[in-house]
C-alpha cells in the first residue's frame, strides 16, 4: 500500500462521518485516497494511524444480496484498509492490520494482534513423542522432508542447532506488530482472531477461536477455515481446510489437507494431502496421504505416510512407568483395519496390512507387503502378500489422481512408486532373513519366530516366491526402461548402455516421508547444513527437489549394483542371452502378479459378495441387483485394467526380446 497517494480528510467529510454517527480521538490521523466514499463509512470509531482506500463498488452476498463498499457498525484501530473493502457489524475491534483489496469482513468479535507475533512461525511442536523429545520446529515454508530430518536426526546436535537457527531467524524476519488480511479475503461470522496472518483469498466463515497462526492462501488454492473451530499455534499451507468444529492445537498443516467433522489434532504434523475425520491425533508425524475417517479413531505417537487407518485404530506410547515416551513407524502404504491396535514402540514395514491388536513390540521393516494378523493375542505375519492384494495397486494408482495439490509451488516432493530402491533393498533383506530363518530352522519346523512375530513354513515360502518376482518386475521395467533411451545395434551400444550414469544414488536409500531418497546425498547434504556450506531453508529445499526431479537416473545407478549383487553378474557385462533371461523372468512374474490382482478382484465378484442384495428376490434378482449397483466383473474399469496390462506387458517383453535377438544376429 503506497501511503503516498493518500491525503488528509476534508473538512466536508468529517461533517459527513460525524453526521453518519462515527467518531475518532483525532481525525487528523485517517488518511484516505482518491476514491473514498465518507457516506459509505457508518457507526464506526477509529483510533490510531488509519489509510483507508477507495470504497467505491459493491459486494454480492449468498442469496444475491448486494451491499456497498464501505465501513459500518465496526471500531478500526491502527489499521491500513484497501480498495473496495466491505467491513460491517464488528462487535469488539479489528486493530492492527493490513487490510487488502476486495475484502470482506462481516459480522466477527474481534481480529486484532497484540504486540510482536510470528503467526505461528517458530512455534515447537512435540511430535512422536509426548514428552518433546522429537520437538519439529515448524515455519511457513516446511516440508515433509524437513521436518523427517527435524524428527529423527536428533543424534546430529550440531545439524539440530543449525536448522533450528535458520527457522528461528525466517520467524524473526517475518515478525511483525501487523497482520495481513490479504485481498480478497472473506471473514465472516467468526469469533476471536488473534495474532493471525490470512493470505490472500482465504475463506473463514464461522471460526469460533484462531490465534498465532498463518493462514497462507492464494488465489489458486484458498485456505478455507469452517464454523466452530477452534485453533491456535498453527499454520496451514494452500488449498488446505480446516471446517465442521475440528480442534487444532500446535499443528502444521500442509497442502491439500482437510481437518473436519470435530477432528481433534494435537502436537501433530499432516503434509500433502492428508485427511482427518471425527477421530483424534496427538504428537503424530502424519506424512503425505495419512488419512483417517473415524470418530473412535486415536493416532499418537507415530509416523505414518500413504496410511489409511481404519475405524477404532488406535495405539498405546505408555507403559505406564516413565509416561509417554514411546514412539512408533508405521511405513509408506500401510493400512489399519477396524479395531486394529498396536503397542509402541513398533516398526511396521512398508505396505503392510494391520489386523487385530498387537500387543508385543514388532519390527517387520524388513518385510514390506505384508499381513500381519492377530490370532489369539499373537501376531502372525504373511510376508508379500500384499503384493498379489488388489487394494495395494489400487491404492497406488489413486494417489497421484487424488493430489489435490493447485499452487505450482509444491512443498512436499512425493515419490508414488511402489517399487522403488528403497522397497525392493527391504524385499531383498527380507529374503535373507527368512533364508536363514528357514536354515536354522530346519526342515520339521512349521511355525518359526520373527522379531515378536510368528510365521507359517507355507508363510515362509510364498513370502520368498513373491519377493522374487515383485524383484525382478522391478529389475526388468529397469532394464527395459535403460534399453529404450538407446540405440542397440551391437553388444558394445548395450552394454554401454546399461552402465551407469554416475555414483550417486549407490548405496541405502530412504523415505523421507514421501522423499525417496540416496541416503548418502542426503548425508551429503546435512553435512553441508553443519559446515554452514548450505545456509538457507531455501537450499535445502533445493537440494530435495534435485534429488527428486533426478529419481530415474540415481535410481538406475542403484539398480545397477542391486543387479550384480542379486544375479551374481554386472548387466554391462552380460551376455544377450542372459539379457533375455531377465526380460523373459520380467514377463513372468508381471503376468503372474497380474494373475494373481485379477483372481483376488475375482473376490469382490462373487456369490457371498453378493449378501444383502436383491432384498425381497431370489437368486436372480440378487444377482442383477448386484450387476445394477456394482458392475459385471468383466466391465470393472481395475479389471479390464489389469488385462489391458497383462496384453500390454507381453507384448512389451517380446518387442525387447525379439530387438535384443536382433542384435545378436547383427553382432
Amino acid at each position: 500500500m503506497d501511503l503516498k497517494n493518500f491525503r488528509s480528510l476534508t473538512n466536508t467529510e468529517i461533517e459527513i462521518l460525524t453526521k453518519n454517527q462515527c467518531f475518532s480521538d483525532n481525525w487528523d490521523n485517517i488518511h484516505v485516497a482518491d476514491g473514498f466514499i465518507a457516506e459509505n463509512v457508518k457507526s464506526s470509531t477509529f483510533s490510531g494511524n488509519i489509510f483507508i482506500g477507495a470504497l467505491n463498488g459493491r459486494k454480492q452476498f449468498w442469496g444475491g444480496i448486494e451491499r456497498n463498499c464501505g465501513i459500518y457498525d465496526a471500531h478500526i484501530h491502527n489499521c491500513k484498509i484497501g480498495d473496495q473493502v466491505y467491513i460491517n457489524h464488528v462487535k469488539n475491534y479489528i486493530a492492527n492490520y493490513e487490510i487488502g483489496d476486495h475484502v470482506i469482513i462481516d459480522n466477527i468479535d474481534l481480529c486484532a494482534v497484540d504486540g510482536t507475533s510470528s503467526f505461528g512461525n517458530g512455534i515447537k511442536v512435540e511430535v512422536m513423542d509426548e514428552t518433546g523429545g522429537r520437538k519439529v520446529t515448524i515455519y511457513n515454508k516446511l516440508s515433509a522432508h524437513l521436518a523427517y530430518i527435524q524428527a529423527f536426526y536428533k543424534h546430529r546436535d550440531q545439524l539440530s542447532d543449525k536448522i533450528e537457527k535458520l527457522i528461528q531467524e525466517y520467524s524473526a524476519e517475518i515478525s511483525s506488530s501487523k497482520g495481513i488480511i490479504g485481498d480478497h479475503a472473506v471473514i465472516a461470522n467468526c469469533k476471536e482472531i488473534k495474532n493471525v496472518n490470512i493470505g490472500e483469498y482465504a475463506e473463514l466463515n464461522g471460526a469460533s477461536k484462531l490465534e498465532n497462526a498463518s493462514l497462507n492462501s492464494k488465489k489458486v488454492a484458498p485456505v478455507k477455515i469452517g464454523h466452530d473451530v477452534i485453533a491456535k499455534n498453527f499454520i496451514i499451507s494452500t488449498g488446505s481446510e480446516i471446517s465442521d468444529g475440528a480442534i487444532v492445537d500446535h499443528c502444521f498443516i500442509g497442502q491439500g489437507c482437510i481437518l473436519s467433522s470435530q477432528y481433534s489434532a494435537q502436537n501433530s504434523l499432516f503434509f500433502a494431502n492428508c485427511q482427518g475425520f471425527h477421530g483424534e491425533s496427538c504428537s503424530v508425524f502424519a506424512g503425505p496421504y495419512t488419512v483417517t475417517h473415524h470418530k473412535s479413531t486415536l493416532l499418537i505417537a507415530g509416523m505414518f505416510s500413504f496410511c489409511n487407518a481404519g475405524s477404532g485404530s488406535n495405539q498405546s506410547n505408555h507403559m505406564y512407568k516413565l509416561g509417554p515416551i514411546h514412539h512408533g513407524i508405521v511405513e509408506r502404504g500401510s493400512k489399519t483395519t477396524s479395531d486394529s491396535y498396536l503397542l509402541w514402540p513398533a516398526k511396521i514395514g512398508a505396505f503392510t496390512l494391520v489386523m487385530g491388536r498387537h500387543y508385543k513390540n514388532s519390527d517387520t521393516s524388513d518385510m514390506p507387503f505384508s499381513y500381519l494378523v492377530e490370532n489369539k493375542d499373537e501376531s502372525w505375519l504373511a510376508p508379500g502378500v500384499n503384493l498379489k492384494s488388489v487394494g495395494t495397486i489400487r491404492d497406488v494408482m489413486k494417489w497421484p489422481r487424488r493430489d489435490v495439490r493447485k499452487d505450482p509451488e509444491k512443498l512436499d516432493c512425493i515419490n508414488f512408486n511402489l517399487l522403488s530402491p528403497f522397497t525392493i533393498r527391504k524385499m531383498s533383506n527380507g529374503i535373507d532373513v527368512l533364508k536363514k530363518i528357514k536354515e536354522i530352522s530346519g526342515e520339521t519346523t512349521e511355525v518359526f519366530s520373527y522379531n515378536n512375530t510368528k510365521l507359517r513354513r507355507d508363510a515362509l515360502k510364498r513370502g520368498l516366491e513373491l519377493y522374487h518376482m515383485a524383484i525382478m518386475k522391478f529389475i526388468g521395467n529397469s532394464v527395459i526402461t535403460r534399453l529404450n533411451t538407446c540405440q542397440l545395434e551391437n553388444i558394445d551400444q548395450v552394454h554401454k548402455c546399461l552402465s551407469p550414469d554416475s555414483i550417486v544414488g549407490k548405496g541405502k536409500w530412504i523415505d523421507l516421508a514421501g522423499l525417496i531418497a540416496p541416503d548418502e546425498e542426503i548425508t551429503e547434504m546435512l553435512d553441508s547444513v553443519e559446515s554452514g556450506k548450505i545456509s538457507s531453508l531455501d537450499k535445502i529445499d533445493e537440494v530435495f527437489k534435485i534429488l527428486h526431479d533426478n529419481y530415474y537416473n540415481y535410481e538406475w545407478n542403484w539398480t545397477f549394483d542391486f543387479i550384480a549383487e542379486y544375479m551374481g553378474k554386472p548387466v554391462n557385462e552380460m551376455s544377450l542371452e542372459e539379457l533375455v533371461s531377465i526380460i523373459d523372468q520380467w514377463r513372468k512374474s508381471v503376468v503372474g502378479i497380474d494373475e494373481m490382482l485379477y483372481e483376488d478382484a475375482k473376490k469382490e465378484f462373487r456369490l457371498e459378495s453378493m449378501t444383502g442384495f436383491g432384498i425381497d428376490g431370489d437368486k436372480r434378482i440378487k444377482k442383477l441387483d448386484f450387476e445394477n449397483v456394482r458392475g459385471k466383473f468383466e466391465d470393472n474399469t481395475f479389471v479390464t485394467e489389469i488385462l489391458d496390462h497383462i496384453k500390454r506387458k507381453t507384448a512389451l517383453g517380446e518387442r525387447v526380446i525379439n530387438q535384443l535377438n536382433s542384435v545378436k544376429v547383427l553382432n
